[in-house]
């Protein structure tokens, strides 16, 4: 019986699942696509195919083609895009920022307010039912008769900008291979409270679930909890008592910026499952307290904008570059911030660190 090892990625920003084969002493010499169906649930054996001729299915590291014969003690590893879930999903008319489209991939700007994917309280107006009513007119196939969006990753409710979004499933497939091997490039802007001690530097700490409350994520230090996190931030801006600064990922757990700098003791701005939505850093002042206040107000969520997004085309093979500017929401906010900083009030203001009464 050969040995498995299954990794699924439902719970993290990307939404793929990796599969490891180890074949037995005693394998038969059989077809790579016929083993792999007949072990994987779930998975039709075109899924396999298209798999194997996007460079997906590695044995023993080397990509390999459907017809290749199994050995004995071969290692197979697969990666496939993370299946649609078996629920009704229902077409809605909601408006999309469309940057760039083809018959292979889509590339949009996500509103914050906007849920990704249905789940627990968000069956209907989410961007899966938005993409639906999009692909309206997407020719049916055999193996898919209801044309069906294709995410291999995923932007938090509250969080705006690029996404890109598998159109074929052939497109799909090698989507997930990039966001799996992490050779695409993102990068996120995010307004975090406090003067960051230096102008760049790495987060590393693993990340699950809380054990206290389910609905965020916590940071694990020790290595034996979580999945490892990875996150490199730089400064962009700095306005005495919070931060611009640009985060990009070598991992894209679930939350993983929000979780990582509040670790670190710098919240994102309005961040209110991380504490940030309270005045953290400033002054005693009554006027300060009501600036942040009216800064909560101009932008209700947490300050977090996915700026850019680079992927290697999965038909063409051109590596293409999608860029968003910042939203009204944070540019107002950010706007207000800078003027806050450089008035002449500031000149009057404690020190940056002092603790708020």
């Amino acid at each position: 019986m050969a040995d498995e090892e299954v990794e699924v990625s439902s719970e993290e920003q990307e939404l793929f699942e990796h599969h490891r084969i180890v074949c037995d002493p005693g394998q038969s010499l059989i077809r790579l696509d016929k083993f792999l169906f007949d072990r994987l649930p779930h998975t039709s054996r075109n899924r396999v195919q298209d798999a194997a001729r996007a460079g997906n299915v590695l044995v023993n590291g080397k990509a390999e083609k459907p017809s290749y014969k199994v050995k004995p003690k071969d290692e197979i590893s697969i990666v496939l895009p993370y299946p649609v879930r078996d629920v009704e999903l229902i077409p809605e008319d909601i408006p999309l920022k469309v940057l760039y489209e083809d018959e292979h991939i889509l590339i949009i700007d996500k509103q914050a307010g906007l849920v990704v994917h249905p789940g627990h309280g968000n069956w209907t107006g989410t961007l899966v039912n938005a993409l639906l009513f999009h692909f309206g007119k997407l020719p049916s196939s055999p193996n898919q008769p209801v044309p069906r969006p294709g995410l291999v990753h995923r932007l938090d409710k509250n969080t705006s900008g690029v996404m890109v979004i598998g159109k074929t499933e052939q497109a799909l497939t090698h989507l997930a291979l990039q966001f799996f091997e992490r050779t695409n490039d993102r990068r996120y802007n995010a307004l975090v409270w406090g003067d960051m001690p230096e102008e760049a530097g790495t987060i590393e700490g693993h990340i699950g679930r809380s054990y206290k409350d389910r609905t965020v994520m916590q940071v694990f230090h020790d290595g034996e909890h979580g999945k490892p996190a990875i996150t490199h931030w730089s400064v962009l801006e700095r306005f005495t008592y919070v931060c611009l600064v640009e985060c990009k990922l070598e991992t894209g757990r679930t939350h993983q910026i929000r979780a990582h700098m509040a670790w670190k003791g710098h919240p994102l701005f309005n961040d209110a499952e991380y504490g940030g939505d309270r005045v953290l850093k400033g002054t005693v002042f009554t006027k300060y307290k009501q600036f942040v206040e009216n800064c909560f107000a101009m932008c209700p969520r947490q300050a977090l904008h996915a700026s850019m997004l680079e992927i290697t085309h999965p038909a063409t093979g051109e590596r293409m570059r999608f860029e968003s500017p910042l939203p009204p929401d944070m540019e107002s906010l950010i706007a207000k911030w800078r003027a806050y900083a450089n008035g002449p009030a500031m000149a009057n203001l404690p020190e940056p660190d002092e603790p708020e009464a």
